[in-house]
């Protein structure tokens, strides 16, 4: 289907080599066949022809970020925006670049920003816009964001988790470990909120919690050495060798520049040395 309609194209830039339409739709064919440096020369020349065209310029910008040309795709998405203002999917798309590859986050916000202006009601665009501000520190308007998302997707783990993480860089411990727990409840064998739930538990000196959250995380991440090192932390400051052992030892097993970069230099393990140095 797709070499016909390649055919097709090409018959038709035969007979009008300046013909818009059939640059945008061999790019298009060609973009879906994964031939990327192909597919932009193709939108470049439909751009050359009708250089007006929001579609061109979008397709272009996302050709270009698949080709790693970050600024070059942001310019070309930027086009898109100035040719339809109102057009949702090229604030979106160039936000997304601003976020994750160019880490630009005052630029995201305000891509994100206009993206809402036109489609209110999206979650993608909401839950970048919570990302975007989480990166920039501002935590009570990433989480404003988080839960303008959940009223969008009650059950996303994700809103959940970010808004964790909000609460929990922000201080707010009990509500970050509230906001985990939801997160579990929707995904309960999750790795990440677990973990975070285990480090709260862990600072707050809730150890036994805190064990309860790591063993959680180690039935989806069994050779995880950072959590066999956590739990060792916390049965030793409850006094249970036994246990600090067991979980030192599956640590340094896992990884051992453990023992040379934590544990060595752990007061918690002082008394445990003279184990450690005869069972390298």
């Amino acid at each position: 289907m797709i070499k016909s309609k390649l055919k097709t194209v090409y018959r038709a830039l035969e007979c009008r080599p300046d013909s818009y339409s059939a640059w945008y739709e061999q790019g298009n064919i060609l973009w879906e066949r994964g031939l990327f440096q192909e597919a932009l020369i193709s939108y470049e020349k439909a751009i050359q022809y009708y250089p007006n065209d929001y579609y061109a310029w979008h397709r272009r910008g996302i050709v270009l970020e698949q080709l790693g040309y970050w600024e070059e795709a942001v310019d070309s998405y930027a086009q898109a925006c100035a040719l339809e203002p109102k057009n949702y999917w090229a604030w979106y798309d160039r936000g997304c670049l601003y976020l994750e590859e160019l880490q630009d986050y005052q630029q995201a916000t305000k891509c994100f920003e206009r993206a809402l202006e036109n489609y209110p009601d999206d979650y993608w665009a909401v839950y970048r816009q919570g990302e975007a501000w989480l990166k920039k520190g501002n935590y009570q308007k990433a989480i404003a964001f988080f839960e303008r998302a959940l009223q969008i997707r009650p059950h996303d783990y994700w809103s959940y988790y970010r808004k964790g993480e909000c609460q929990q860089k922000a201080g707010h411990l009990e509500a970050a470990k509230t906001s985990y727990e939801q997160a579990i409840q929707i995904k309960p064998q999750d790795y990440w909120a677990w973990y975070q739930q285990g480090l709260i538990f862990q600072q707050q000196g809730l150890l036994t919690q805190a064990i309860e959250c790591y063993q959680q995380v180690l039935i989806a991440e069994p050779e995880d050495e950072y959590v066999w090192y956590r739990q060792a932390c916390c049965y030793a400051l409850l006094d249970n060798q036994e246990q600090t052992i067991h979980c030192l030892e599956k640590a340094i097993n896992l990884s051992p520049e453990i023992e040379r970069a934590l544990v060595q230099d752990n007061p918690l393990f002082d008394s445990l040395q003279l184990f450690l140095t005869t069972n390298k």
